[in-house]
């Protein structure tokens, strides 16, 4: 298995992505390369300064560099020998088997539906975020913002995504699939909302549990939240702060201490034909460490080819 890693994404990149890289390998088993995407030179350089061979990685050289501010579309077929742009071309060449990038989201994205493109019947790909659950465990909740504004049945094919990265990735039996609304009851919402609770009521794909609110983010009553991806980012950022506060108020609790997103490594994108994760902007070494260890997961579980088979 090969894993590609770029190296030029995100805040602190390349040391952070490249000190994650000797973190991640560590982990990974002789049959599973890290493929570093990247200026070369910089990268042997730094890694010879923390004491570690070179020749445990492969690499891919390109010194040029999406940048976090720049339009992702754009970029993409403006910038081809961009780092994110020879990323998913070696994607789609198969020459890797999973990609993560802790650089331009929207770039990511485009990236993705570009090359290894959407998965033929999803309508539209979603990413997907952690919250930690009160007693253990954690609520998995899509779209995050990947898709600002979604139809109903977008929804419905959201409630499948999670439920099968649930239970392929992360071995959760049956897991509880429940759509965010402002109330529990069947009628209650927006017209979206309404409209979806009907059709994943009806679904055979997933175990439907119902409405959660706002404040069941945290609690036990499902392990997938649907939502569109406007709600889904606002509950993301919001959930993000508590951890930000805790630090800065000197309050120390293990529950919180789960808030830390470098937990959780990255951000799947899921619907698309090769496992791409998406880490966050300001990812630390353990963070990028534990976004490869995600994308393998992914590749190890067979999560493509079994959401393959449920948009057959």
């Amino acid at each position: 298995m090969k894993i590609g890693l770029d190296i030029m994404g995100g805040d602190y990149a390349p040391k952070a992505t490249i000190l994650g890289a000797i973190s991640a390998y560590s982990a990974l088993s002789p049959s599973e390369t890290l493929v570093l995407i990247g200026d070369k030179d910089v990268a042997t350089a730094m890694l010879q300064e923390n004491n570690f061979n070179p020749d445990h990685f492969e690499y891919v050289h390109t010194t040029e560099v999406i940048g976090m501010g720049e339009h992702p579309t754009k970029a993409i077929v403006q910038k081809p020998n961009s780092s994110i742009s020879v990323g998913f071309q070696l994607l789609k060449e198969s020459k890797i088997q999973a990609f993560s990038s802790a650089g331009n989201t929207g770039a990511m994205l485009v990236g993705s539906l570009f090359s290894v493109k959407a998965i033929p019947g999803v309508q539209r790909p979603a990413m997907t975020a952690m919250a930690p659950k009160l007693k253990g465990g954690f609520n998995m909740l899509l779209d995050v913002g990947a898709n600002a504004d979604c139809k109903p049945e977008v929804l419905v094919q959201f409630g499948v995504l999670g439920s099968l990265f649930a239970s392929s990735v992360y071995g959760i039996e049956n897991p509880r699939v429940a759509l965010m609304n402002i109330g529990e009851e069947e009628e209650k919402g927006n017209i979206l909302c309404q409209a979806t609770y009907p059709l994943m009521k009806e679904s055979k794909l997933f175990n439907f549990v119902g409405n959660v609110e706002g404040r069941d983010v945290f609690s036990d009553h499902s392990d997938v939240i649907v939502c569109d991806g406007f709600t889904g980012n606002v509950i993301l950022k919001m959930a993000e702060s508590f951890y930000v506060v805790t630090l800065k108020k000197g309050f120390k609790d293990d529950f919180f201490d789960r808030f830390n997103y470098e937990q959780y490594g990255g951000s799947p994108i899921l619907g698309v034909n090769a496992p791409v994760v998406v880490g966050h902007g300001i990812s630390s070494p353990e963070a990028i460490k534990n976004m490869v260890l995600l994308s393998k997961n992914m590749v190890e579980s067979g999560l493509v080819d079994k959401i393959k088979q449920a948009f057959q």
